[in-house]
């Protein structure tokens, strides 16, 4: 099985990070993915890395959308890794 990893991180504005955190926390996915995970670092800074079984082209996984712009210092960064040591 191939697995896709996405990574989604956002930078709250200026004494939002817990707000951001939440609503992270609290986004529902259209379908759920192997695996998820949230965390937070200095900086107000959140992480979101979600596990999922690759999908043939054209399809790709769901991913976390933008929170409002109020919410964060800068647009949000999107990466998509392979997994080649994901654990069965």
């Amino acid at each position: 099985m191939t697995v896709v990893t996405l990574m989604w991180e956002a930078r709250a504005a200026e004494g939002r990070g817990a707000e951001l955190l939440e609503w992270a926390r609290a986004r529902e996915l259209p379908a759920a993915p192997l695996r998820r995970e949230t965390f937070r670092a200095p900086g107000d800074r959140v992480l979101v890395l979600t596990w999922w079984e690759a999908r043939p082209e054209p399809a790709e996984p769901p991913e976390l959308p933008d929170p409002a712009p109020e919410l964060i210092s800068r647009p949000v960064h999107r990466w998509r890794f392979e997994s080649v040591d994901f654990p069965m």
